[in-house]
């Protein structure tokens, strides 16, 4: 996989991670309601099932653009119309995307299988795998270069919600991501919009 392919995946996934949404107030309420060890299990928990999803996706789209190329190419385009849509509710939440996170009692043993449930149990994010992943997959792709789309996807999504345990635990990152939360979401926008777009002119890993 080219550099700057990657560096496009690692900015979608990025994003994708640091958009407000349920996934990174679980992370915060358990981080508030137990400390920095439930707040890191509740993150890595999350990425493994963000992993899951990532490499049931790569899979699945690797088989259909080898045998089933129209097909293949539909979903394409039908990814760049929900990459878009997510871009546009993105731009319009403006302040309404603001986390409003509480504490909770917790546990590393709750916090890690809380994770897992709420990547799992999330039926937008194999959506927005779909979408996302299928700009990125080719005919010829190895082994390894659809490894390093799942790993990619996973250690972003499990690097950014540790980062926030971690730093939640000794510091004020909270009122700092509320504040923020709309500027996160206008970034986001934009950036899927860009990538839609990038689609339409034409297959961003040929």
């Amino acid at each position: 996989m080219p550099f700057s392919l990657w560096i496009s995946l690692v900015a979608v996934c990025a994003m994708g991670a640091m958009s407000p949404g349920p996934s990174l107030a679980l992370v915060l309420r358990h981080t508030l309601g137990g400390g920095r060890a439930p707040g890191v299990a509740a993150a890595v928990s999350h990425a493994l099932g963000v992993g899951f999803y990532a490499l049931l996706t790569v899979w699945g789209l690797g088989a259909l653009v080898v045998r089933f190329p129209p097909l293949f190419q539909a979903i394409t385009w039908a990814g760049a119309g929900y990459l878009a849509w997510l871009g546009i509710k993105a731009l319009r939440a403006g302040r309404a995307g603001a986390l409003e996170a509480t504490a909770m009692a917790t546990t590393q043993r709750q916090a890690a299988r809380e994770g897992v449930l709420v990547a799992l149990g999330n039926p937008k994010l194999i959506l927005f795998f779909i979408a996302l992943l299928s700009q990125f997959v080719t005919p010829e792709m190895s082994l390894v270069a659809k490894a390093v789309i799942v790993l990619t996807a996973m250690i972003i999504d499990g690097g950014w919600y540790v980062l926030v345990a971690v730093s939640l635990s000794h510091s004020r990152v909270l009122p700092w991501l509320q504040v923020r939360a709309h500027w996160i979401n206008r970034i986001t926008g934009v950036l899927l919009l860009a990538l839609a777009l990038r689609v339409l002119a034409g297959p961003i890993a040929g």
